[in-house]
């Protein structure tokens, strides 16, 4: 785990439960969260938890250089502590943990490349550099880690057809493993009227707020749906924090939304249900780049356990996972943005269903149920032709991390 703390990643938690309750043992080696997860070692519902202090990056692709030689010494030093291991669970980015991967191989463990993200991609979308150097050297990295894997989790179909397309695995070492909401943390409460500070309706945001997440297409949107729609009949709230939140909280101010746009930052479980439950349309502003367009948005999956109705930029992997749950504006057009957020404030029928949509298809399709089937096939095929464990012998461990997306 390269950039997010444990228990707070939630899909690294629900692998980790997963694969306890499969018999497991398993150790997380991760960072220490900021204002949560700060304790160095914690032992949470028999998972055991390493922790190491990590600065996160800042100035570009030099930062990162910096951040991720801190996390690969931590996670090293970590390891050995750790012991003997029967697989190493790595999950990007960066696509540089198949070093110490390739370091536990060499001691007998399997390794499962969990990708969640498409790091090429990312560092297209997020730095506009083009196809440089840097973007050669990242190429070069993730195909390292693709042939260093014994099988491969991907997120979706399309992380799917690029792990046997560009890596060149087969079809048989790639396992979609979707990220799913855990239900019992997203069950709707009554709604709270106040949430909306004396408008009619609240609008919600939930999620990483990176430069590459979308918040100021959101917020030029909203203030379109003033200026251009007429429209003040509403209260927007943005829950989440990360590198852009500053600017995205000064963005709000340069558009007179200061009185209409309130950010919490990341805020308690609790807290994050009452204003989904409350909220009358749900924004999920990610623009079309060659990440966004390929991967699954966790926001727009937990919008949809909520019953919450979606507008989306018309991305590949928002339609696969919301299907009529979402509304879908064209690529990063931020009056149409604006525009399907008025016409659904104005049709509660329609958010209605569209809230049942959502729900019928995470409780359906996309629940984690048929996640956790696709998880212990991806470990029984990576540990084919292992010498079983005797009885009485210590469960195999496991390190598994990754980083979501929102």
């Amino acid at each position: 785990m390269e950039n997010l703390s444990v228990p707070f990643d939630r899909r690294v938690w629900q692998e980790c439960t997963t694969l306890r309750d499969a018999g497991w043992e398993v150790h997380v080696i991760c960072p220490r969260g900021e204002k949560r997860d700060t304790e160095p070692e914690a032992e949470i519902d028999g998972v055991r938890i390493h922790r190491y202090p990590l600065r996160a990056a800042t100035g570009g692709p030099a930062g990162y250089l910096r951040e991720y030689g801190s996390a690969l010494w931590h996670t090293a030093r970590l390891a050995r502590k750790v012991g003997p291991v029967h697989v190493v669970h790595a999950c990007n980015p960066p696509d540089l943990l198949f070093l110490p991967a390739l370091w536990l191989k060499r001691r007998g463990a399997r390794f499962v490349f969990d990708q969640h993200d498409l790091v090429p991609e990312l560092y297209l979308s997020r730095f506009d550099r083009g196809k440089d150097l840097l973007y050669r050297a990242v190429c070069a990295l993730e195909r390292r880690t693709y042939r260093a894997a014994d099988v491969v989790l991907a997120t979706n179909e399309s992380y799917r057809d690029v792990a046997m397309r560009r890596g060149g695995r087969r079809p048989e070492d790639v396992f979609v493993v979707r990220s799913a909401p855990a239900i019992e943390r997203f069950q709707p409460v009554p709604p709270e009227p106040e949430l909306k500070r004396g408008k009619p309706h609240l609008l919600c945001y939930l999620g990483v707020m990176g430069p590459q997440d979308g918040v100021d297409y959101a917020l030029r949107a909203l203030a379109k749906l003033r200026d251009e729609f007429g429209r003040t009949d509403w209260h927007a709230v943005f829950v989440g924090a990360g590198d852009a939140f500053d600017a995205m909280v000064e963005l709000s101010r340069r558009l007179g939304l200061t009185e209409q746009v309130q950010f919490t930052g990341r805020i308690p479980d609790a807290d994050l249900v009452r204003y989904l439950s409350t909220a009358d349309v749900c924004l999920s502003p990610d623009p079309r780049n060659p990440l966004n367009d390929v991967s699954t948005m966790n926001k727009v999956l937990e919008y949809m356990a909520m019953g919450r109705p979606i507008v989306s930029f018309d991305l590949k992997e928002a339609r696969v996972s919301a299907g009529d749950a979402a509304v879908y504006a064209p690529a990063n057009d931020e009056a149409e943005f604006a525009g399907l957020i008025a016409v659904l404030l104005d049709d509660p029928e329609k958010r209605a269903r569209m809230g049942e949509i959502g729900q019928e298809r995470i409780s359906g399709q996309l629940s984690w149920r048929n996640s956790q089937a696709s998880l212990l096939a991806a470990y029984a095929a990576a540990c084919r032709g292992r010498t079983p464990v005797p009885a009485g012998d210590p469960v195999p461990a496991v390190r598994a991390g990754k980083r979501p997306r929102r």
